[in-house]
Protein backbone atom coordinates (compact mmCIF):
# COMPACT_ATOMS: atom_id res chain seq x y z
CA UNK A 1 0.00 0.00 0.00
CA UNK A 2 1.48 3.35 -0.85
CA UNK A 3 2.16 5.71 1.85
CA UNK A 4 -0.36 8.58 2.15
CA UNK A 5 1.02 12.29 2.03
CA UNK A 6 -1.82 13.52 4.01
CA UNK A 7 -2.67 13.14 7.76
CA UNK A 8 -5.79 14.48 9.49
CA UNK A 9 -5.53 15.36 12.93
CA UNK A 10 -8.58 15.25 15.52
CA UNK A 11 -7.49 16.16 18.70
CA UNK A 12 -9.74 15.22 21.45
CA UNK A 13 -11.09 16.12 25.25
CA UNK A 14 -14.12 14.37 26.27
CA UNK A 15 -15.61 13.99 22.84
CA UNK A 16 -17.53 10.48 23.33
CA UNK A 17 -20.47 11.80 22.73
CA UNK A 18 -19.53 13.94 19.36
CA UNK A 19 -16.42 11.36 17.87
CA UNK A 20 -18.26 8.59 16.90
CA UNK A 21 -20.02 11.17 14.33
CA UNK A 22 -17.29 12.54 13.46
CA UNK A 23 -15.80 8.82 12.58
CA UNK A 24 -18.92 8.08 10.61
CA UNK A 25 -18.67 11.17 8.01
CA UNK A 26 -15.01 10.41 8.03
CA UNK A 27 -15.95 7.05 6.61
CA UNK A 28 -18.78 8.17 4.62
CA UNK A 29 -16.93 10.44 2.54
CA UNK A 30 -14.13 7.74 2.20
CA UNK A 31 -11.40 9.87 4.11
CA UNK A 32 -8.98 7.12 5.23
CA UNK A 33 -8.56 6.04 1.38
CA UNK A 34 -6.94 9.53 0.86
CA UNK A 35 -5.43 10.25 4.47
CA UNK A 36 -4.45 8.57 7.39
CA UNK A 37 -6.35 9.68 10.72
CA UNK A 38 -4.58 10.23 13.72
CA UNK A 39 -6.58 11.50 17.32
CA UNK A 40 -4.57 13.04 20.23
CA UNK A 41 -6.54 12.52 23.35
CA UNK A 42 -5.34 15.25 25.74
CA UNK A 43 -6.32 13.11 28.73
CA UNK A 44 -9.92 12.48 28.49
CA UNK A 45 -12.03 11.47 31.39
CA UNK A 46 -14.00 9.37 29.57
CA UNK A 47 -13.92 6.76 26.70
CA UNK A 48 -12.81 8.93 23.64
CA UNK A 49 -9.74 6.64 23.33
CA UNK A 50 -11.53 3.00 23.63
CA UNK A 51 -13.62 4.65 21.25
CA UNK A 52 -10.06 5.69 19.06
CA UNK A 53 -8.67 2.63 19.73
CA UNK A 54 -11.75 0.11 18.21
CA UNK A 55 -11.84 2.38 15.17
CA UNK A 56 -8.39 1.33 14.96
CA UNK A 57 -7.31 5.10 13.93
CA UNK A 58 -4.05 6.12 15.29
CA UNK A 59 -3.72 7.62 18.89
CA UNK A 60 -1.66 9.55 20.80
CA UNK A 61 -2.76 9.71 24.46
CA UNK A 62 -1.71 12.37 26.60
CA UNK A 63 -1.40 11.55 30.37
CA UNK A 64 -1.89 15.02 31.37
CA UNK A 65 -4.02 17.46 30.07
CA UNK A 66 -1.91 19.78 28.06
CA UNK A 67 -4.31 21.83 25.98
CA UNK A 68 -5.57 22.51 22.92
CA UNK A 69 -2.48 23.49 21.33
CA UNK A 70 -0.18 21.03 22.61
CA UNK A 71 -2.44 18.63 21.42
CA UNK A 72 -2.66 20.02 18.27
CA UNK A 73 1.75 20.06 18.44
CA UNK A 74 1.90 16.29 19.45
CA UNK A 75 -0.30 15.76 15.83
CA UNK A 76 2.77 18.25 14.45
CA UNK A 77 5.58 16.29 15.36
CA UNK A 78 3.36 12.76 14.73
CA UNK A 79 3.57 14.82 10.87
CA UNK A 80 6.98 15.72 10.83
CA UNK A 81 8.32 12.52 11.78
CA UNK A 82 6.60 10.44 10.05
CA UNK A 83 7.09 12.56 6.72
CA UNK A 84 3.44 13.72 5.59
CA UNK A 85 3.21 16.23 3.25
CA UNK A 86 0.38 18.02 4.66
CA UNK A 87 -1.90 18.42 7.55
CA UNK A 88 -5.47 18.96 8.24
CA UNK A 89 -6.31 19.20 11.84
CA UNK A 90 -10.37 19.41 12.74
CA UNK A 91 -12.22 19.27 15.79
CA UNK A 92 -13.54 16.06 17.41
CA UNK A 93 -16.69 18.06 18.50
CA UNK A 94 -18.50 17.46 15.20
CA UNK A 95 -18.59 21.28 14.10
CA UNK A 96 -15.77 20.96 11.05
CA UNK A 97 -17.49 18.84 8.60
CA UNK A 98 -15.97 16.00 7.14
CA UNK A 99 -16.97 17.53 3.74
CA UNK A 100 -14.42 20.00 3.72
CA UNK A 101 -11.28 17.77 3.57
CA UNK A 102 -11.14 16.95 0.15
CA UNK A 103 -11.48 20.60 -0.78
CA UNK A 104 -9.00 21.92 1.94
CA UNK A 105 -6.74 19.50 0.25
CA UNK A 106 -7.06 20.76 -2.93
CA UNK A 107 -6.22 23.99 -1.94
CA UNK A 108 -3.27 22.96 -0.07
CA UNK A 109 -1.83 21.01 -3.55
CA UNK A 110 -2.61 24.26 -5.78
CA UNK A 111 -4.86 22.92 -8.28
CA UNK A 112 -7.18 25.66 -8.10
CA UNK A 113 -7.09 27.41 -11.75
CA UNK A 114 -4.44 30.25 -11.27
CA UNK A 115 -3.96 29.20 -7.51
CA UNK A 116 -0.56 30.02 -6.16
CA UNK A 117 0.03 26.86 -3.43
CA UNK A 118 -0.60 28.03 -0.01
CA UNK A 119 0.99 27.02 3.10
CA UNK A 120 -1.91 27.50 4.96
CA UNK A 121 -5.63 26.91 4.11
CA UNK A 122 -8.36 28.65 6.45
CA UNK A 123 -11.82 26.88 6.37
CA UNK A 124 -13.69 30.00 6.79
CA UNK A 125 -17.07 29.95 8.80
CA UNK A 126 -17.72 33.71 7.86
CA UNK A 127 -16.97 33.36 4.01
CA UNK A 128 -20.22 34.44 2.14
CA UNK A 129 -20.46 31.35 0.09
CA UNK A 130 -19.95 29.43 4.15
CA UNK A 131 -22.86 27.86 6.07
CA UNK A 132 -24.67 29.56 8.66
CA UNK A 133 -23.19 29.73 11.73
CA UNK A 134 -24.46 31.41 15.16
CA UNK A 135 -22.10 33.06 16.89
CA UNK A 136 -23.02 35.24 20.27
CA UNK A 137 -22.31 38.54 20.16
CA UNK A 138 -19.20 38.44 22.79
CA UNK A 139 -17.61 36.09 20.16
CA UNK A 140 -18.53 38.22 17.29
CA UNK A 141 -17.50 41.18 18.93
CA UNK A 142 -13.87 39.66 19.92
CA UNK A 143 -13.68 38.55 15.84
CA UNK A 144 -14.19 42.14 14.69
CA UNK A 145 -11.20 42.92 16.87
CA UNK A 146 -8.92 40.51 15.91
CA UNK A 147 -10.12 41.09 11.75
CA UNK A 148 -9.33 44.68 12.43
CA UNK A 149 -5.71 43.98 14.22
CA UNK A 150 -4.62 41.68 11.37
CA UNK A 151 -5.88 43.82 8.14
CA UNK A 152 -4.01 46.68 9.39
CA UNK A 153 -0.51 45.00 10.80
CA UNK A 154 -0.46 42.69 8.28
CA UNK A 155 -2.38 44.00 5.09
CA UNK A 156 -4.69 40.63 4.87
CA UNK A 157 -8.15 40.35 5.53
CA UNK A 158 -9.17 37.72 7.03
CA UNK A 159 -12.36 36.51 7.31
CA UNK A 160 -12.38 33.41 10.21
CA UNK A 161 -9.34 34.80 12.44
CA UNK A 162 -10.11 31.84 15.01
CA UNK A 163 -10.89 29.08 12.89
CA UNK A 164 -9.66 25.58 13.74
CA UNK A 165 -10.27 23.62 10.86
CA UNK A 166 -7.01 24.14 8.59
CA UNK A 167 -5.09 22.84 6.09
CA UNK A 168 -1.11 22.99 6.34
CA UNK A 169 2.18 22.54 3.99
CA UNK A 170 5.21 20.78 5.34
CA UNK A 171 6.95 24.04 5.56
CA UNK A 172 4.10 25.12 7.90
CA UNK A 173 3.50 22.22 10.08
CA UNK A 174 7.24 21.78 10.35
CA UNK A 175 7.59 25.19 11.93
CA UNK A 176 4.66 24.82 14.20
CA UNK A 177 6.57 21.50 16.02
CA UNK A 178 9.30 23.30 17.04
CA UNK A 179 9.53 24.88 20.68
CA UNK A 180 8.09 28.22 21.46
CA UNK A 181 6.62 28.64 18.12
CA UNK A 182 3.22 27.69 18.83
CA UNK A 183 0.39 28.76 21.51
CA UNK A 184 0.01 25.85 23.71
CA UNK A 185 -3.38 26.70 24.87
CA UNK A 186 -5.36 28.97 22.00
CA UNK A 187 -3.54 29.25 18.72
CA UNK A 188 -6.13 31.46 16.87
CA UNK A 189 -5.55 34.52 15.35
CA UNK A 190 -2.58 35.14 17.40
CA UNK A 191 -0.67 32.34 15.90
CA UNK A 192 -2.41 33.76 12.40
CA UNK A 193 -0.92 36.66 12.57
CA UNK A 194 2.41 35.37 13.55
CA UNK A 195 2.66 33.48 10.32
CA UNK A 196 1.36 35.79 7.97
CA UNK A 197 3.76 38.46 9.02
CA UNK A 198 6.70 36.06 8.79
CA UNK A 199 5.52 36.02 4.95
CA UNK A 200 3.50 32.10 4.82
CA UNK A 201 0.91 32.16 2.58
CA UNK A 202 -2.33 32.00 3.71
CA UNK A 203 -6.03 31.40 1.72
CA UNK A 204 -9.44 31.01 2.93
CA UNK A 205 -12.59 28.92 1.64
CA UNK A 206 -15.71 28.90 2.73
CA UNK A 207 -16.60 25.93 4.82
CA UNK A 208 -19.35 24.16 6.57
CA UNK A 209 -20.09 23.74 10.31
CA UNK A 210 -22.24 22.73 12.63
CA UNK A 211 -22.96 24.23 16.23
CA UNK A 212 -21.88 21.76 18.84
CA UNK A 213 -24.40 19.53 19.62
CA UNK A 214 -23.05 17.98 23.12
CA UNK A 215 -20.68 18.43 25.45
CA UNK A 216 -18.88 21.48 26.70
CA UNK A 217 -17.36 24.05 24.52
CA UNK A 218 -13.80 25.00 25.29
CA UNK A 219 -15.25 28.63 25.40
CA UNK A 220 -18.32 28.47 27.21
CA UNK A 221 -19.27 30.30 29.80
CA UNK A 222 -16.97 33.54 30.80
CA UNK A 223 -14.09 32.14 29.54
CA UNK A 224 -14.52 34.25 26.08
CA UNK A 225 -13.47 36.77 28.06
CA UNK A 226 -10.90 35.66 29.50
CA UNK A 227 -9.90 34.13 25.60
CA UNK A 228 -10.28 37.69 24.76
CA UNK A 229 -7.87 39.25 26.81
CA UNK A 230 -5.37 36.76 26.31
CA UNK A 231 -5.67 36.85 22.73
CA UNK A 232 -5.46 40.58 22.08
CA UNK A 233 -1.87 40.43 24.34
CA UNK A 234 -0.82 37.62 22.29
CA UNK A 235 -1.59 39.15 18.99
CA UNK A 236 0.51 42.64 20.37
CA UNK A 237 3.41 40.13 21.94
CA UNK A 238 3.56 39.07 18.24
CA UNK A 239 3.90 42.39 16.37
CA UNK A 240 6.50 43.12 18.99
CA UNK A 241 8.58 40.25 18.84
CA UNK A 242 8.32 40.27 15.07
CA UNK A 243 8.17 43.92 13.84
CA UNK A 244 10.49 44.89 16.54
CA UNK A 245 12.77 42.43 17.57
CA UNK A 246 12.24 39.91 14.85
CA UNK A 247 12.86 37.33 16.88
CA UNK A 248 11.07 34.79 14.89
CA UNK A 249 12.15 35.92 11.61
CA UNK A 250 15.49 35.08 12.34
CA UNK A 251 14.46 31.56 13.37
CA UNK A 252 12.58 30.87 9.84
CA UNK A 253 15.87 32.34 7.97
CA UNK A 254 18.09 29.64 9.93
Amino acid sequence: MAKKELLVIIPAYNEEKNICRVFEQLEQFDIPSIADVLVIDDASCDHTGRIVREKQYELITHIYNLGYGSALQSGYKYAVRRNYEYVIQMDADGQHDVCNIPVIYKELKGKSVNAEKPDIVLGARFMKESSDFPVSWMKKTAYHMFRFLIRHITGMRIADPTTGLQGLDRRAFVYYSEYNHFDDKYPDANVLMQMLLMGYRVKEVPAVMHARESGASMHSGLKPVWYMMRMLFSMLTVIFRVKILRVDMALETK
